[in-house]
């Protein structure tokens, strides 16, 4: 049986795409392997967000080739799709394919392996206009399911590379949406997070529906117990979307809108589309209608031009928003944006002063809102034991507002719905106790 090994590099459309393409050699016949191990063909997805992206996927990709030089190197991805020629010109790859085509990899690898000619299969990504369905009908170690609804950005900020790496801004079709929701809700999954570059964009390029109606579709699904959204602009959460979301408790309590900075002047020379007003305006609509929304974010500190006073605004806009966790990156160079090119870069001293100060408001935040849960009892989908004490009888856990919840439970309970008391909070976790488990079929030993 012919062997395969992948390694993902960056965000999670990235690891649905490989999970995809884990699927057509799993059809094919092909065994899985580590990637630390010998295969016959090794599959690199990789990411170009920022230079170091491109870096580390280098060195990934020299990895798989001293690892089995006899091996087909496959090479996919974001970095593959804006630099077909610097990954051709390492030595050992044999296929490069982009950001589509990868439905055909199998075919690339069968010509390589007859021919032993290396193959460059990268198109011209912007003039890509139809979503390339690529199906996933289970995850390898997986509670929660990933659904990718879309693919690419028309938004093109003055910091991001990616849609020159994933093209303009494509649709999936409903029907192979709902299609898919409906098998993963048959292999048991109770919880599916939408995916994609610009996730909420979804339907922007489609004649009569719209995100407000793919969510009001996915909902009606039986057995869908949980609906996530990964991440929404501010301006894409409508009156329709948000009405939908009170509608329905399948739909989770957490919205993840990205920020980037709380300063005007810096999110004009980022590009972004919208004030800081605007935002507030739009956080304040949200929590009206839903009451304990966990909102959380991106910001990009040290961006170009960014000053004391434009940070500092950014801090107090934080601040008072009062988000339920931060994602924070220090403004990283990517060569070929708009950015890259621009006067009054920031030291890299200063960038880190600024990031530590924001992780420590993050967690100041993240503590608040989780306290604001303790003693009520919450939906959790506990997903696997505790990574440093896998003996512990401990498991870890999301609620459907993401506060992530460790309580003693054991193997059977994973994957299911359980009520867990919040006892505890934290920045990062909180403690709860099992109250009950909500699917008929767990004996009723593990109901306390």
């Amino acid at each position: 049986m012919p062997t395969v090994a992948f390694h993902t590099l960056g965000c999670k459309v990235n690891h649905y795409e490989t999970e995809a393409v884990w699927n057509l050699f799993k059809q094919a016949g092909y065994r899985r392997v580590d990637f630390n191990d010998e295969a016959d063909v090794y599959v690199i997805n990789t990411c170009t967000v920022t230079n170091t992206g491109d870096k580390k996927s280098r060195q990934v990709i020299r990895r798989a080739v001293r690892r089995n030089p006899d091996a087909v190197i496959a090479v996919m991805g974001c970095y593959a799709q804006t630099s077909p020629a610097e990954v051709m010109s390492i030595p050992g790859v044999d296929i490069v394919i982009g950001t589509q085509d990868r439905d055909k990899i199998l075919e690339y690898v069968e010509r390589y392996q007859a021919e032993r000619k290396p193959i460059n299969a990268v198109r011209n990504i912007m003039k890509t206009r139809t979503f390339e369905e690529l199906d996933v009908p289970a995850f390898t170690d997986r509670t929660r399911a990933f659904l990718k609804i879309q693919d690419g950005c028309n938004n093109f900020c003055t910091f991001c590379i990616i849609p020159w790496a994933r093209g303009l801004l494509r649709s999936r079709k409903p029907e192979s949406v709902l299609a898919q929701a409906r098998q993963l809700v048959e292999q048991g999954y109770k919880e599916i997070v939408l995916t994609g570059i610009h996730t909420a964009g979804y339907g922007e390029d489609l004649e009569d529906y719209s995100f407000a109606q793919l969510l009001a579709d996915l909902i009606q699904i039986d057995g869908l117990k949980r609906l996530r959204i990964s991440s929404i602009e501010a301006s894409q959460v409508t009156d329709e979307v948000i009405a939908v979301i009170q509608s329905s408790e399948k739909l989770c309590r957490h919205l993840h809108i990205p920020l980037q900075s709380g300063d005007d002047e810096i999110l004009k020379r980022m590009r972004r589309k919208y004030t800081t007003a605007e935002y507030r305006a739009k956080i304040e609509r949200i929590r009206e209608a839903l009451p304990g929304v966990a909102i959380t974010t991106d910001v990009i500190v040290g961006f170009p031009g960014e000053t004391d006073a434009h940070f500092e605004n950014t801090y107090r806009f934080i601040e008072e928003i009062g988000f339920a966790e931060l994602h924070v990156f220090p403004y990283s160079k990517r060569n070929g944006t708009p950015a890259a090119r621009m006067p009054d870069q920031v030291p890299e001293g200063v960038k880190k002063a600024r990031v530590d100060r924001l992780i420590a408001l993050s967690n100041r935040l993240s503590l608040a809102y989780a306290q604001q849960f303790v003693g009520d009892v919450l939906d959790v989908i506990p997903e696997h034991p505790v990574r440093d004490l896998p003996d512990s009888g401990l498991y870890v856990g999301h609620t459907d507002n993401y506060l992530k919840v460790v309580f003693p439970a054991d193997a059977s309970l994973v994957g299911k719905i359980c009520k867990v008391r919040i006892d505890e909070a934290g920045p990062d976790e909180c403690k709860g106790t099992l109250v009950r488990v909500l699917d008929d079929d767990v004996p009723m030993a593990h109901v306390s």
